[in-house]
């Protein structure tokens, strides 16, 4: 999750300088951002875990595909909702922002295949005989 937020921060932020137009104090929008990305990164982690993506054996593309869906979904329900920082947004702006979700999402994704990997299902050690 720190990882999309930090994404997220760098892309609106830095490189597009979209957070001069927030209307509201700029601790709300630390704090229901944060709020947004952990319910972001529950919801990417259950369609992870979702029957569906189950027989994708290799994790890192099962991450992908999941990535994927959140993203376009993402993206959807934003436009149709008109939720931007930008008025009057280009077909072109949509594009770039359509794969920044995707390249987002991705991030989000792999940190949790990483955590899937090596905290919560890390490989049992072989003991060594003696």
């Amino acid at each position: 999750m720190i990882l999309a937020i930090l994404a997220f921060y760098v892309w609106h932020g830095v490189i597009l300088n979209d957070f001069k137009n927030i209307q509201f104090p700029y601790s709300w929008f630390i704090i229901f951002s944060s709020i947004a990305y952990l319910v972001i990164s529950f919801i990417s982690y259950r369609v992870f875990e979702t029957k569906l993506l189950a027989h994708i054996d290799n994790v890192f593309a099962r991450g992908f595909v999941s990535a994927l869906i959140v993203s376009i979904s993402l993206f959807a329900i934003m436009t149709v909702l008109n939720i931007s920082f930008t008025k009057n947004a280009t077909s072109f702006y949509l594009m770039i922002d359509f794969f920044w979700q995707i390249i987002e999402q991705c991030v989000g994704a792999l940190f949790i295949v990483i955590c899937k990997i090596f905290v919560f299902e890390p490989e049992p050690q072989l003991e060594e005989a003696d």
